[in-house]
């Protein structure tokens, strides 16, 4: 994927002065050596320089990884370890880090051999607290050299997603569509999350696309577009127009990036969008996601955001869909009931108007979009991918500045079904245990949008790390609670 970070995370092990230090020299070769057994080499970096036990230490240990292009940390307790330096390395890296700890190996060398990293852990997480520290801690962080490989591996997603926010910033194009209030927030927790925000006029963006007209590049981005939808290319006279908008739209970003290595795009597609430009923007927006660069619809900032730490996660590409209608008995009935474990309540259909990769549809056609249709001249709407969702598992997912404007989140894992839809554009039957309970109690009650980001996978683990890492109070994170565990606001007579 384009657009996203590749981390590199240096290793550094610590000692507490009156602990053998050989343990912690050894343990970290063990764990060394684990990981490049088991992944990619080029993740990690093993700080050799000391292993840190004073404040002395903890500087040369920040100047060598920094020296080595490391963006995050790995702070690796071999035995006890300093509580007061291991945390100063957290507190002064500038990145994401994580604690994780050694366990004992033998019974049979617990004199010299016994290092204590169990209980040197509590000293560090609550230095951690002390000095206000976001680190990632595993669930259960003390382990063998293989199984700490383990969670230093689930931690690079997070990793990547961290660094991707510290280096983002999100381009926008005009303000919310007149009824879309859902989709506006206050901006300023973005700048509480090191993310930054360029809001322009669609004038601007207008002005761009027009001084495209003409551009060289054209003919061969027609050409990529038409390999990519093959027999779905229905309406081959707009191809000209969306590949100009295409290059408008990444030459704004080369231009207008600065300082930030990542971007986003929040859009602007309706209501005059169509009639001034053309066409509409769904097929270029389902593109650029597609590599990675993330483009939400309705100017919903916090839709390309949630959509950008999804990239960052999944490794892949995401969509942004509206959680939009209930799944018909009929449907249920002939096609789910017996079939699946899920009741209809559970079910629900994702819908955006063509937005969606067309790697993550069954099958695409570039069409015209019928809702706006329905109020204009068709020839202006033509530009929208149409096609069911692939089936398989997903986590649906969204972060969110709200009206009293609190940083919130929710994480929801479960499935598209193998299920035809019977609709229009980009669109599928999703399926999440317990989702009739969840859409009352997280997204109606947290006061979420009709807007969720997708990954493709299950990613519910690392996403919750993330929101947790960038400051969201856990209370804040919303996800579908099982059967017989309540919400707080659910009433239990009822």
């Amino acid at each position: 994927m384009q657009n996203i970070p590749k981390v590199k995370l240096g290793i550094v092990a610590v000692s507490r002065d009156c602990f053998p230090e050989s343990l912690s020299v050894n343990r970290r070769k063990a764990l060394i050596d684990a990981y490049k057994a088991k992944y990619d080499a080029s993740d990690i970096y093993e700080c050799p320089i000391c292993i840190v036990e004073s404040e002395i230490h903890m500087v040369q240990a920040l100047e060598d990884i920094k020296a080595a292009g490391c963006d995050a940390l790995v702070v690796y307790l071999g035995n006890f370890g300093p509580e007061i330096s291991e945390t100063l390395l957290a507190k002064h890296f500038d990145g994401p880090a994580m604690f994780v700890a050694a366990a004992e190996e033998s019974g049979k060398d617990l004199i010299q051999g016994r290092g204590d990293a169990y209980c040197g852990m509590l000293n560090a997480s609550y230095n951690i607290k002390l000095r206000n520290i976001h680190a990632y801690i595993p669930e259960y962080p003390v382990g063998t050299a293989e199984e700490c490989a383990d969670m230093i591996h689930d931690f690079v997603p997070i990793a990547r997603a961290v660094v991707g926010l510290q280096n983002l910033k999100i381009i926008s194009f005009g303000p919310r569509p007149l009824n879309f209030l859902a989709c506006n927030a206050p901006i300023k927790q973005l700048y509480n999350i090191g993310v930054e925000i360029e809001e322009n006029s669609e004038l601007d963006l207008f002005e761009a696309f027009n001084k495209h007209a003409g551009d060289a590049r054209i003919p061969d981005v027609v050409k990529d577009m038409e390999a990519e939808l093959g027999a779905g290319n229905q309406k081959p006279e707009i191809l000209s127009k969306l590949a100009q908008y295409e290059l408008t739209l990444l030459d704004w970003v080369e231009a207008h990036k600065g300082y930030r290595k990542y971007v986003a795009i929040a859009g602007k597609c309706w209501p005059a969008f169509q009639t001034q430009f053309g066409f509409v923007p769904c097929y270029v927006n389902s593109r650029l996601t597609g590599r990675g660069i993330p483009v939400s619809c309705e100017v919903d900032i916090y839709g390309a955001l949630s959509e950008f730490i999804g990239t960052c996660v999944s490794d892949d590409a995401v969509t942004l869909l509206d959680i939009n209608n209930t799944v018909p008995a009929d449907i249920y009935e002939e096609d789910i009931k017996g079939k699946f474990n899920y009741t209809q309540k559970d079910t629900f259909m994702g819908f955006h108007c063509g937005n969606t990769c067309s790697k993550k549809l069954t099958s695409c056609t570039m069409k015209y979009q019928m809702i706006m249709a329905r109020s204009l001249p068709v020839e202006v709407t033509n530009g929208t991918l149409e096609g069911d969702i692939i089936p398989g598992d997903i986590t649906f997912y969204r972060l969110q500045s709200t009206s009293d404007n609190i940083l919130r989140a929710y994480v929801a894992q479960g499935e598209v079904l193998p299920v035809a839809t019977r609709s229009f554009g980009g669109v599928g039957i999703f399926a999440i245990p317990e989702m009739g309970r969840f859409y009352r109690h997280v997204l109606i009650e947290g006061g979420f949008p009709h807007h969720g980001a997708v990954t493709f996978g299950h990613h519910g683990k690392a996403l919750f790390e993330v929101f947790k890492l960038i400051g969201v109070c856990p209370e804040e994170i919303g996800y579908n609670h099982p059967a017989g565990l309540p919400y707080r606001t659910e009433n239990p007579f009822a």
